[in-house]
């Protein structure tokens, strides 16, 4: 059974740090990821990264955000700087699986006060 769990999250001002983490078992995944839902909005990609390493982020937290990624691990982490109050979302984790399967973690709350 795949199970994600995060950890980190919370209320920071403006121009804060946060990190958050996820540890995935039951599986191995092509690519791991962060999404974000903001109140009113749909699900939007943050950043992604592949078992080789390679990432993309979205064009909203370039130069902010970091991922990273310990494949031995199954541990993937998003390391955010320069926060600002538009970064207000619940955060989840992103997984898939090599036969192409989505796998979700339950979702962080980042606040981010002005």
């Amino acid at each position: 059974q795949v199970q994600l769990a995060e950890s980190g999250g919370g209320l920071v001002q403006a121009g804060g740090s946060l990190g958050l983490s996820c540890a995935a078992s039951g599986s191995s995944f092509v690519l791991m990821g962060w999404y974000r839902q903001a109140p009113g909005k749909q699900r939007e990609l943050v950043a992604t990264v592949t078992r080789g390493g390679s990432t993309n982020y979205a064009d909203s937290v370039k130069g902010r955000f970091t991922i990273s990624r310990d494949s031995a691990k199954n541990t993937v982490s998003l390391q955010m700087n320069s926060l600002k109050p538009e970064d207000t979302a619940v955060y989840y984790c992103n997984a898939v699986s090599y036969i192409n399967r989505a796998y979700w973690g339950q979702g962080t709350q980042v606040t981010v006060s002005s």
